[in-house]
């Protein structure tokens, strides 16, 4: 079993950056296929299912990004700090959630990352940007 925990969450004007870190312990070969989504709280009563998928990586190299944060956000994985990174740069009021890293063994379409159906989640770290 592998568990997940976020950090670098934070307040920002926009326009601001943040960088975020979901390091991973246990059963890091559970790390195969990872994303980043992230929950308003209008949606928090959906649970995971009503999480966005912002980006997603695995171990081939894939990468895949919403189109909302194209250009402004950064996904990068390494491996032998067992880390997940989201960078934001430019950030947007309507960029304001609770960030979410997910991870999961199994090797999945490209378009799969940015799905909710990985089985390992963290607990979490609120981004708040303001106008």
């Amino acid at each position: 079993q592998v568990q997940l925990v976020e950090s670098g969450g934070g307040s920002v004007q926009a326009g601001g950056s943040l960088r975020l870190s979901c390091t991973a312990s246990g059963d890091t070969s559970n790390t195969y296929s990872m994303g980043w989504f992230r929950q308003s709280p209008e949606k928090e009563h959906e649970g995971v299912t009503g999480r966005e998928g912002v980006a997603g990586i695995d171990d081939d190299g894939n990468i895949i990004y919403a189109d909302s944060v194209k250009g402004r956000f950064t996904i990068s994985k390494d491996n032998a700090k067992n880390t997940l990174y989201l960078q934001m740069n430019n950030l947007k009021p309507e960029d304001t959630a609770m960030y979410y890293c997910a991870s999961d063994s199994e090797k999945t379409t490209r378009g799969w990352l940015l799905l909710p159906w990985y089985n390992t989640w963290g607990q979490g770290t609120q981004v708040t940007v303001s106008a």
